[in-house]
């Protein structure tokens, strides 16, 4: 195959790969030892990963007319580039976490959904957690007030198990109606009552008769004319 189309096949992968990935790093590594790059494409390959050293002038044929077209200036010196499909942070912050034991490993630039980053950028993107770390802090976040309505649910049926029945009642209790509670008559509370509900009769008082009453009564009385007999 002449050398001419060979180029032409790389230049169209790499096409292909800026226009499916959601990011593109761009990294020197040509200080890195054969250990250390060995685990780099593994920890890279094993997350998803697509990483290749590829020469400058065909990932500037590749790049013209892209999104990644603003790349073209950091193009200097042997260029290792990362694409990450899945998502658009991953390969930046693998890559990331890779430097302290990599000194010799550096960003050049990168071109994250769009927006182009230099090397201080791309340090920044990866520090941004990862879609699958904000989703943990969320549940983390809605655990708590489940975990804590869980543990009273549980101190319930604990109790319950120690009372059988007891929660049972205590709701029947709640539910029942008031019962009347009927006092005992007793004599004097009936004489009150009775006392309280009968009118007063007016009594008449009868005054005992006396001679002299009876007398003076008498004596006011008019005396009877007597009527002559007739002859």
């Amino acid at each position: 195959m002449p050398n001419f189309e060979k180029k032409q096949e790389v230049i169209q992968e790499i096409r292909e790969k800026v226009t499916q990935s959601a990011s593109m790093v761009l990294v020197d590594a040509r200080g890195l030892t054969v250990l250390e790059d060995t685990k780099l494409r593994k920890v890279l390959r094993e997350a998803g990963v697509d990483y290749k050293v590829y020469k400058n002038t065909m990932i500037n044929f590749a790049i013209k007319d892209t999104d990644s077209e603003g790349l073209a200036p950091y193009l200097e010196g042997p260029t290792a580039v990362a694409f990450s499909y899945d998502e658009a942070t991953k390969a930046a912050s693998l890559i990331n976490k890779q430097l302290k034991d990599m000194p010799n490993l550096e960003f050049k630039a990168g071109v994250v959904e769009g927006v182009l980053y230099d090397a201080e950028g791309m340090i920044a993107i990866a520090d941004i957690p990862s879609r699958e770390v904000l989703l943990s802090r969320l549940l983390g976040s809605l655990k708590s007030p489940v975990s804590s309505f869980a543990r009273v649910l549980n101190a319930l049926a604990e109790e319950m198990d120690k009372n059988p029945g007891g929660g049972t009642e205590t709701a029947a209790a709640a539910e029942a109606p008031a019962e009347t509670v009927e006092v005992a008559e007793t004599p004097e509370a009936t004489e009150v009552a009775e006392t309280a509900e009968a009118p007063e009769a007016a009594e008449t008082v009868e005054v005992p008769e006396t001679p002299e009453a009876t007398g003076d009564a008498e004596s006011a009385a008019p005396e009877a004319a007597e009527t002559p007999e007739a002859e």
